[in-house]
């Protein structure tokens, strides 16, 4: 299961990088320290382009098992605002496949200042593509 979170967290962290986040903090990591909780909700990652943050949540199928919790988490993480210059922070929310739907219409519901802070990003396991040509083996080492 740990395994499972950390690579959802890695996909998550990579859709960051793709946007051109660089990783304040993460879950999981090994040179960045974890995240701290925001209001008594964990995070998995903390991002920051230029002077604009991000926090990244993953969210499995426990996580649907109540809805206005989650609901709940999601409102007050996406109502987050910089402490000096007041800027809205943006929330990717990561999910599978089979909750991307439900978790659009969670989003459908909230309020439109909310929905404009918000992104929801479905995590592929991306298989590693090997590009390197096989040369046909010879029997010699040096020509």
């Amino acid at each position: 299961m740990n395994n499972e979170l950390k690579k959802e967290v890695d996909a998550l962290i990579e859709q960051f990088w793709k946007r051109g986040y660089l990783t304040v903090s993460r879950k999981f990591g090994t040179y960045l320290p974890e995240p701290s909780k925001i209001g008594g909700y964990d995070v998995d990652v903390i991002a920051k382009y230029k002077n604009n943050y991000a926090i990244g949540i993953v969210l499995r199928d426990n996580d649907f098992s109540n809805i206005s919790k989650l609901k709940e988490k999601i409102i007050y993480l996406a109502s987050r605002q910089t402490k000096y210059s007041h800027k809205n922070v943006s929330l990717y929310i990561g999910v599978s496949s089979i909750n991307f739907i439900k978790t659009k219409q969670i989003i459908s519901e909230l309020p439109e200042n909310l929905r404009k802070n918000i992104l929801v990003i479905q995590l592929f396991e991306e298989p590693k593509i090997n590009t390197r040509k096989r040369e046909p083996k010879t029997g010699f080492l040096f020509s």
